[in-house]
């Protein structure tokens, strides 16, 4: 029904149409940048708008009002204040990669405050936002009407730069959102390049040669590439980013964490006040000063804290609980042929290639009608010269110019440009040298013809334009990397970028963890002093070594009873010196757990039939399926319950044929088969597994292990004996005499059942290394004292042992 002008429509529809048109709107005329160019309209006319002003990279400054009016009067009315915060954020060395404005006054700054108003402000093009405007008046690109008609404006920038992957973008639209990191321009400009000689590499081949990752203004540190990988290959990652820090002496014994550098869009304002608020209600322990000598030389927060802390822990805390380690959500939506389309690298590659190739093709056209206009008529003035007495009669005898025109046409079968250019000529032209110049330019601009016609009919002379202006490019503007690739704790969705390698894993007392290559230690003959393991403080020795690859799963046993796990790839690599990172950094431990043992678990262990055998200091035995330690949180698991006073000695994986091996400081040992202990679920505490008396359990070895029984004491004798001479009997007992301990020997620290063929590494606690052959170990009887295989200076002992393959191309070096 219709009365008055009113119609009746139905609202669903009526709403669904308009909805649409809205969304639409927003997603091609607003938030989305254009996948060619990397821009998003007010960008774009921003861009053009100053690019009609004449606010060239070369010329003074302008006010940012005048650009800003300029821009919102011809291309842009939405607003002054939406283009003008566009402006002042293609401004900012913390927003760009590469600034595309030149700046003049006050920008922001990183810590959240504004811009100047823009009548106090100037601005400019950047030099490299004029490599996005270059041959835009050579018909490059498409013009289009702008909102009243009464303009033009490009539909997209010739771009000659690859600006969406160099600075990237971020937009949220309606339904969808974008948001592409920044990168390197040298590395862009590369991977383009190889691209185009190569169109079926793959982004494994990009990332491993051209591009590693983003490159992001702020610098800092990426964790990992398998979310790089992942986001390259999809268009959609979650990429983990980390604050630049250092650990500083500040003097009086006290530390400070000094942050250097931070996480792209990371506030350092909002920063320090999360920090502050963190340390206020307690959340973080240990922080006695905060304060920002941040200047225009760069960032740099300093955390003072206190004595007792680790610098490391707080550290670890810190990237929990702030925006000093913070995640970049990548998702590459562009608009392609005006469809927002979600792209991998190679497909945005690929986008921008073809664009400068139709860049290229219609400036090569453009040029090529110039050039034959110009040689047209530079052939009827040819003409005309070599017929010059004949010409000057026509136009005597001609009454009007018009005349003169018609009859140059009719008479010398002219064209209309030519004849008119005829008309105009000047006297001076009729001399000599005159018509030698009219001859050369005429045969230069043939060639230039034949030239520009021959790269139109070949793409190869297309691509080679393209490259060669991108190397030009690269030259001009290509920097250095700031944003460091490292690879993170938990980075695990790609193990194929981390390359399986056996490694040592080595831990000390006060929990430093650190993976080193196998080789890292030589071997050595019996009774050397020697190599240096580690520089380890008065107060902290190492504890343990063990070997695994580096794709093994780690189990972490602490003195809670508790377990973690991990890859081996997550402990952190350090060379032969380094003490390592607290192992608190990686597990999510509680303040007084400490690590007590380790082992590692290949994927084909995992089953009913392999179990861990636990043992604790006053001789409590337990057996539990290994499947029940598969789903391990962050937060770790109870493996077993403890009774008061009592902890865990050490760990050990078993098939359900095993034959336990226990030992006791006081040089017992008891043999029992594992089968004596039944299995239990993970929360009971155990059984007896041997009667210590006042002594206490120091290790537990298998006799899948080996046949033959290592012994070591803490003054560095040590010997071999068969697995035989320890006579199988049930668990719960004193045990034999597995060694003769006197004042000369010491106690007994270790204990491994080895086959004889392998390397033995001694630790002392002094941080002392020794690796040699097995064979330079005397086999001697049970009840022996044992030969001396490490000489210990005073005060010092045997910390622990562990036994690695042998490397046989090694060799044997003297004392």
């Amino acid at each position: 029904m219709e009365q008055r002008g009113i119609k009746d429509i139905q609202l669903t529809g009526e709403m669904k149409k308009s909805f649409m048109e809205y969304a639409m709107s927003v997603i091609v005329a607003r938030a989305l940048p254009d996948a060619k160019d990397g821009l998003k309209p007010v960008q774009r006319r921003i861009i053009h708008g100053m690019n009609e002003l004449g606010c060239y990279s070369d010329k003074p400054y302008k006010k940012s009002a005048r650009i800003v009016g300029e821009v919102m009067g011809k291309y842009h009315p939405h607003g002054d204040s939406s283009i003008y915060e566009a402006l002042v954020r293609m401004a900012q060395d913390f927003s760009y990669r590469y600034m595309l404005v030149d700046g003049h006054g006050n920008f922001g700054s990183i810590d959240g405050d504004g811009a100047a108003a823009m009548r106090y402000t100037e601005s400019r093009m950047s030099k490299i936002a004029m490599e996005m405007v270059r041959d835009i008046n050579k018909d490059t690109v498409d013009f289009v009407p702008n909102y009243d008609g009464e303009e033009k404006e490009p539909n997209v920038l010739p771009s000659r730069i690859p600006n969406l992957l160099i600075n990237g973008s971020t937009g949220i639209a309606v339904g969808m959102a974008t948001n592409i990191p920044s990168h390197n321009l040298g590395e862009v400009v590369d991977a383009i390049l190889a691209v185009s000689k190569n169109p079926d590499i793959t982004i494994t081949e990009l990332m491993d040669n051209y591009i590693p990752g983003p490159d992001f203004p702020t610098g800092a540190y990426i964790l990992g590439r398998g979310a790089i990988k992942k986001a390259y290959e999809t268009g959609n990652g979650l990429i983990v980013m980390r604050a630049k820090t250092d650990i500083e002496d500040i003097g009086s014994n006290k530390k400070a964490i000094i942050v250097t550098e931070l996480p792209y869009m990371v506030n350092k304002a909002r920063l320090i006040e999360k920090i502050a608020a963190h340390v206020k209600e307690k959340n973080i322990d240990g922080i006695t000063e905060l304060r920002d000598e941040s200047d225009r030389e760069g960032i740099r927060i300093v955390i003072e804290l206190r004595r007792d802390v680790q610098p490391e822990v707080i550290l670890n805390q810190l990237y929990k609980l702030t925006a000093l380690q913070t995640t970049f959500g990548v998702n590459n939506i562009a608009l392609v042929n005006g469809e927002p389309k979600t792209l991998s690298l190679k497909e945005m590659i690929n986008v921008y290639l073809e664009h400068q190739e139709d860049v290229i093709r219609r400036r090569t056209l453009f040029d090529l009608k110039k050039a034959e206009d110009r040689a047209h008529i530079l052939d009827g003035l040819k003409r005309a010269i070599d017929q010059i007495d004949a010409i000057i009669n026509l136009i005597r005898s001609s009454r009007t110019t018009e005349i003169i025109q018609q009859r140059l046409m009719d008479e010398f079968d002219m064209s209309e440009r030519q004849a008119k250019a005829i008309r105009e000529m000047q006297l001076q032209r009729l001399a000599g040298l005159e018509r030698e110049k009219i001859e050369n330019e005429l045969n230069a601009l043939l060639e230039t013809i034949a030239d520009l016609k021959d790269i139109l009919a070949n793409k190869e002379r297309i691509i080679a334009i393209i490259d060669q202006e991108l190397l030009e490019i690269k030259a001009k503007y290509g920097d250095k990397r700031r944003t460091e690739i490292i690879q993170g704790s938990f980075d695990i969705e790609d193990e194929d970028l981390i390359p399986e390698e056996d490694v040592v894993i080595s831990l000390t007392n006060n929990g430093y963890v650190k993976r080193m290559p196998i080789d890292t230690y030589k071997a050595q003959n019996r009774g050397g002093k020697g190599i240096k393991g580690m520089s380890t403080n008065n107060d902290d020795v190492v504890d343990s070594l063990m070997n695994m690859s580096t794709h093994d799963d780690l189990l972490i046993f602490t003195n809670f009873g508790k377990v973690y796990r991990m890859k081996g790839y997550n402990i952190p690599e350090f060379g032969r010196q380094a003490k390592g990172l607290p192992i608190i950094n990686l597990l999510n431990m509680d303040k007084d757990e400490q690590v007590k043992t380790m082992i590692s678990i290949t994927p084909s262990e995992v089953d009913e039939s392999h179990f861990l055998f636990f043992v604790t200091k006053d001789g409590l035995v337990k057996r539990t399926g290994l499947p029940e330690f598969e789903n391990i949180r962050q937060s770790g698991k109870l493996a077993l319950t403890l009774r008061e006073g009592d902890e865990l000695v050490d760990v050990k994986l078993t098939n359900g044929k095993s034959e336990i091996l226990l030992a006791a400081a006081n040089g017992k040992a008891i043999r029992f088969d594992e089968n004596d202990v039944r299995p239990m679920g993970r929360s009971a505490s155990g059984v007896k597994g041997m009667n210590v008396d006042d002594s206490h359990i120091i290790g537990v070895t298998t006799n899948t292990e080996g046949q033959n029984i290592l012994i070591i004491t803490e003054k560095g004798y040590g010997k071999m004996s068969p697995l035989e001479e320890y006579r199988l009997s049930k668990r719960g007992g004193k045990g034999v005499k597995t060694v003769n301990i006197t004042e000369k020997n010491g106690e007994l620290v270790s204990i491994k059942a080895v086959e004889g063929n392998e390397d033995l590494m001694i630790i002392t606690n002094e941080g002392i290394i020794i690796r040699l052959p097995m064979e330079q170990v005397k086999s001697a009887g049970r009840a022996t004292q044992g030969v001396r295989l490490i000489k210990v200076g005073e005060g010092a002992s045997v910390s622990s042992i562990t036994v690695v393959d042998k490397d046989s191309e090694e060799e044997t070096t003297e004392e």
